[in-house]
């Protein structure tokens, strides 16, 4: 079922949206099958799962980093990944641009925004961001790259407020690249929607979609 459910989803997805499996907790073989279908990027939620995964699976995989980065868990990543979804903080990112010199790479990020009502989820305001990219600290860190923004919706059934959450992460985007990215052409990336809203989001400007159930089906917390 997994690549028939990949081939239903491509069919709907435009071809300058990139689609990212989300694969936690999910086994090997189910990650296997979906590579056998073509799917090159996968998304995990648990730096030492996705290492083990990592480990396990073909080189040519890009690994999208998508839940809350622990500072203690980066080096664990920092080797292979092309691109942590969920920066939250200052601090998070100079300990990602120190894991990154390590290992004498630049590794891409986001930034990820608080859009939802839900008090649960991790992420920036407008004003947050904008101190992180004014500071003398983010001005001499060479290992990392910006490349755009994430947000989750709440979850709920009111179509209208999605919508609405996912058009404020569109207009943050827009504010961040008129300010501090103009001519900077790797900012380009609006990382939003997931199995329940991803075509919300694809009307409201995502550029990359995080899809799980939809694919993989209902999550597994017994990996094997």
């Amino acid at each position: 079922m997994i690549k028939e459910n990949l081939n239903s989803i491509r069919r709907n997805i435009p071809e300058n949206v990139t689609l990212i499996a989300v694969s936690k907790t999910k086994p090997i073989s189910d990650l296997q099958e979906a590579y056998d279908a073509e799917q090159r990027i996968f998304g995990e939620n648990k730096a030492l799962e996705m290492r083990e995964k990592y480990q396990q699976l073909p080189e040519d995989i890009q690994w999208h980093f998508i839940g809350h980065l622990q500072t203690n868990k980066i080096k664990y990543i920092a080797p292979f990944v092309s691109l942590i979804h969920s920066i939250d903080s200052l601090s998070l990112l100079e300990a990602v641009n120190k894991e990154a010199a390590k290992n004498n790479r630049v590794i891409n990020c986001l930034l990820q925004f608080h859009i939802a009502q839900e008090e649960t989820k991790f992420g920036l305001d407008i004003d947050e961001a904008k101190q992180i990219l004014e500071s003398d600290t983010f001005k001499q860190m060479n290992n990392v790259r910006i490349v755009g923004v994430m947000g989750m919706a709440t979850f709920t059934e009111d179509i209208t407020q999605i919508r609405n959450e996912f058009k404020s992460l569109k207009k943050i985007y827009d504010i961040l690249k008129e300010n501090y990215f103009k001519d900077d052409t790797s900012f380009k990336e609006i990382s939003m929607g997931m199995s329940d809203d991803y075509p919300i989001a694809i009307e409201e400007g995502a550029t990359m979609v995080r899809v799980g159930s939809k694919i993989f089906g209902a999550r597994n917390y017994n990996i094997v």
